[in-house]
């Protein structure tokens, strides 16, 4: 019943409708956690060694990143198409942006929730808390139990990551770009695909 409200809701929205809000949701994100940081982080340096650079760190944020998406796309093929069906949000956001526009958008989402969950949530309340709001604040999974689970796993997965790298943003922020970018242009292709088999 909920998966068909949310269904509705979707279909009544345009694109441009969905992509202007998920881009308000992630300032509305960065501003939180523009606020938070003075309170939750210890000083200056601390925040400044959040966004420390380190290449090995960040290359296996990148790798990590790509064993996610090539897991997912497996079990995409797997299991039932309706234990992935978000209500059609990702198909509207993702079918028709160019890669330019998908990039930015998917750094937007990137930098502003893993400072604002990792860096700020995490590093005070721990992996698992963390973990669970963030699966909370993914209202559009909520539809079906799998999508919840997976959603799970894969922050826990990211808060690891986080923890293992002493705490640095860099590794999980391309983690969770390369999931999102390369998750979207799956979800483009097929778009096309499918609109290319009707005609």
């Amino acid at each position: 019943m909920k998966s068909r409200k949310q269904a509705e809701l979707i279909k009544s929205l345009t694109e441009k409708e969905i992509i202007l809000s998920v881009i308000f949701t992630q300032v509305i994100l960065l501003i939180i956690a523009s606020i938070l940081s003075p309170f939750f982080l210890k000083d200056w340096h601390s925040f400044l060694r959040l966004f420390q650079w380190d290449f090995k760190w960040v290359f296996i944020g990148v790798i990590s990143g790509l064993v996610v998406v090539c897991i997912d796309l497996f079990l995409m093929n797997r299991l039932p198409q309706r234990f992935y069906d978000d209500g059609g949000i990702n198909k509207k956001i993702f079918a028709n942006l160019n890669f330019v526009q998908m990039i930015g958008l998917v750094l937007i989402v990137a930098i502003a929730e893993e400072w604002l969950f990792r860096g700020i949530i995490q590093t005070k309340f721990g992996l698992i808390p963390t973990s669970i709001i963030f699966s909370v604040i993914h209202m559009r999974y909520w539809t079906h139990w799998y999508l919840i689970v997976n959603i799970f796993v894969l922050s826990v997965w990211i808060g690891l990551v986080f923890e293992w790298s002493g705490q640095l943003l860099w590794p999980v922020i391309f983690m969770h770009f390369i999931i999102d970018f390369l998750l979207g242009i799956s979800i483009r292709l097929n778009a096309k695909r499918k609109v290319g088999n009707e005609v």
